[in-house]
């Protein structure tokens, strides 16, 4: 496999993997959960996809051939709390990832050293992609770490469960070395479900 496939494959791995654990979180909570916040100045989980999905919308629409900051962007007003429901976070949710995936699929050998802009910065694609795994690599963290404030002793572990680390480590060291991707546990088992 060559340099960009593997790269693109792998960064692929980890934008599912961050959209797979802002889902697990989103399972376990209800309607009034999503829209919870810790006070009026902090952002609710339903604000922080809306966030994410007018950051999603902007930067992967057109990327290789407009500005990733769109003039059609507001984004003061993904910070206003309109997502009202759960099917309304999935919605706006779902709608960011697949032109985020979209997008990646259009990149090949005979475009990745192209240049590509946000607010007129040029980057790399390997830049642009890297940027924004940060970015929503963050947002997935708050929202991951404010389910678990909400759900206090019923949130369900979406990781190595507390305490649990020698039995982990046993059981992967127990396992001849091979090449794998470190989100291929985690994807595998959601795909079984």
């Amino acid at each position: 496999m060559n340099f960009i496939n593997n790269y693109l494959e792998s960064t692929r791995k980890q934008f599912d993997y961050y959209k797979l654990l802002g889902e697990k979180s989103f399972a376990q909570l209800s309607d009034e959960d999503l829209l919870w916040q810790f006070n009026p100045d902090s952002n609710s989980i339903a604000v922080m996809v809306k966030h994410l999905a007018g950051n999603m919308l902007s930067r992967w629409t057109n990327f290789l051939s407009e500005d990733g900051e769109k003039s059609w962007r507001n984004r003061d007003d993904e910070f206003e709390g309109t997502i009202k429901n759960k099917e309304e976070v999935l919605m706006a949710w779902n709608e960011g990832w697949n032109c985020l995936f979209e997008a990646m699929d259009s990149v090949s050998e005979s475009n990745f050293d192209q240049l590509v802009y946000i607010r007129n910065q040029g980057h790399t694609i390997t830049e642009a992609f890297q940027r924004q795994l940060a970015h929503y690599a963050y947002h997935v963290g708050q929202i991951v770490y404010t389910a678990r404030m909400i759900k206090g002793s019923e949130w369900q572990s979406l990781s190595i469960p507390k305490n649990a680390s020698s039995t982990y480590n046993q059981e992967k060291f127990s396992q001849k070395k091979k090449r794998a991707h470190f989100t291929d546990e985690y994807l595998k088992k959601d795909e079984g479900k």
